[in-house]
C-alpha cells in the first residue's frame, strides 16, 4: 500500500531529500564507477591507438572523422561517442536504469520506501531522474576525456567542417559540446524504456536485458529498407543526427525531430512505468 492509502501525507522537502539520497546511492557505487571508468577508457584508448598507428596503413579507415583525428583533437569526441553509441552508452544505461526500482525491489527496500512519506509518483521520479543524471554524466564524461586526450595526443586546432569550411576552435569546441547535449537527449527514451521494464520485476538483470536489448532490436529495425516506413519512429533512428554539428549551417529542423521522437518514448514508457508502479502490490 502507498503511504497516500494509507492517509500519510508526503512531508515538506521529502522529494529533495529522496533525490539526494538516490544520487548519493548510485554515484557512489562500486559499479557505478566501474562503468564511468570503463566508458572514460574509450576515448583514451582510441586515442593511443590513432597515435601509434598515425603513420601506418591503418590511418584513413574506418568513418570519415575518425581519420580526422590525427589532425585536430577536436574529432576524437564525436568519434568516441560514434563509438560508444551503438552498444556500451545502451548497456551502460540499461544497468542503471534497470536497476533503478527492480534493484530496490530485490535487496527488499522497496517496501521501506514505500513506509515513508513520500508517494509511489515520486519515487519512480526521483529514480527516473537519477537515471538520466547517469545517462547525461557517461555521455559528458566521455566527451571530456576525448577533448582532453585529443588535445594532448594531436592538439586542438580550428574545425574544419564537412563541407571544408573552417570554424574556429572556440566554435568548434561549442559544436562538440552540442554534439554531446544531443547524444545525452537522445538516451533520454532509452532510459525511460529501462525503467518501465524495472517496474515489471524484482530481478534487476531481466530489465538490465530487455533494456538493452530493445535498443539492440531497434538498430536491427533501422537497416531493414523493407521497415522504412516506421525508420523514423524508431528509437535509435535519430541517434548518429549529431553529425549536423559539423555542418556549416547545422539544420535545427532535423536535430528537433530526434528530441520529438525521443519525447514520444519517454512519454509513452514513462506512463507505462507510472501506471504499472503505482498499481503495483509491493511484496519486498
Amino acid at each position: 500500500m502507498s503511504p497516500a492509502r494509507n492517509g500519510a501525507q508526503p512531508r515538506s522537502g521529502s522529494f529533495g531529500r529522496l533525490l539526494r539520497s538516490d544520487m548519493r546511492l548510485l554515484f557512489l557505487r562500486k559499479r557505478t564507477i566501474a562503468l564511468l571508468v570503463g566508458l572514460a577508457l574509450v576515448p583514451l584508448l582510441l586515442a593511443i591507438v590513432l597515435f601509434v598507428a598515425q603513420s601506418s596503413g591503418l590511418d584513413g579507415q574506418g568513418p570519415g572523422f575518425i581519420g580526422r583525428v590525427t589532425g585536430n583533437g577536436l574529432f576524437l569526441v564525436i568519434a568516441s561517442l560514434f563509438l560508444c553509441l551503438p552498444f556500451l552508452l545502451p548497456l551502460t544505461i540499461g544497468i542503471t536504469a534497470g536497476d533503478a526500482i527492480a534493484g530496490e525491489s530485490q535487496a527488499g527496500t522497496l517496501r521501506y520506501l514505500l513506509t515513508l512519506p513520500v508517494a509511489r509518483a515520486r519515487l519512480l521520479a526521483s529514480k527516473s531522474i537519477t537515471s538520466l543524471a547517469f545517462a547525461g554524466a557517461a555521455v559528458f564524461l566521455i566527451a571530456f576525456v576525448a577533448l582532453a586526450a585529443g588535445g594532448a595526443f594531436f592538439g586542438l586546432t580550428d574545425m574544419t567542417l564537412l563541407s571544408g569550411s573552417t570554424v574556429p576552435l572556440g566554435a568548434g569546441m561549442a559544436r562538440m559540446l552540442g554534439v554531446a547535449a544531443y547524444v545525452a537527449l537522445s538516451l533520454t527514451g532509452l532510459v525511460a524504456v529501462g525503467v518501465f521494464f524495472s517496474t515489471l520485476t524484482e530481478v534487476p538483470v531481466g530489465a538490465m536485458a530487455a533494456t538493452t536489448v530493445v535498443a539492440v532490436v531497434s538498430s536491427v529495425l533501422d537497416t531493414l529498407p523493407q521497415l522504412a516506413a516506421i525508420h523514423p519512429y524508431l528509437l535509435t533512428h535519430h541517434w548518429f543526427d549529431f553529425a549536423e554539428f559539423l555542418r556549416i549551417q547545422v539544420d535545427w529542423g532535423v536535430l528537433g525531430t530526434g528530441m520529438l521522437v525521443q519525447l514520444g518514448w519517454v512519454a509513452i514508457f514513462g506512463s507505462l512505468a507510472w501506471g504499472r508502479f503505482v498499481s503495483a502490490d509491493v511484496t519486498s
